[in-house]
């Protein structure tokens, strides 16, 4: 009897871990310093209970969308940081679910500054 090739199993990926790998890759570009909370009017409407990760994911035709709330670091061009976020996520998606990447969008919620601008600021300025 020959043995004719099987059809692999099917393996699901959980919608945690997804948030985790867009979560944890984009803490990792460099700029990034934390994960911003989803804005009030956004969670309310997904009812999202992860919301404090700052990631929104939608799969459509077998594709990832992905929303990313982030604060980055002062003093670096938000453009190139975005740009980056955008290329890491798109990439450990694909390399490590092996799904098609349809659209990542990056929404800067703020900036962290470090302590010292602010005394440096008023040292500067005497009044």
């Amino acid at each position: 009897m020959e043995n004719s090739p099987r059809p692999p199993g099917k393996t699901t990926v959980a919608a945690s871990v997804l948030l985790s790998i867009a979560r944890l890759t984009a803490l990792q570009v460099p700029g990034v310093s934390r994960m911003a909370p989803l804005p009030p009017d956004i969670a309310r409407l997904l009812r999202r209970s992860n919301a404090s990760q700052g990631v929104v994911l939608k799969i459509e035709d077998d594709r990832i969308y992905a929303d990313l709330y982030v604060v980055l670091k002062s003093g670096l061009n938000i453009r190139e940081v975005s740009r980056q976020i955008q290329h890491e996520v798109k990439r450990a998606f694909s390399e490590m679910i092996g799904m098609e990447v349809g659209r990542i969008n990056v929404h800067i919620e703020d900036i962290d500054y470090p302590p010292n601008d602010e005394n440096n600021a008023s040292d500067e300025n005497p009044a």
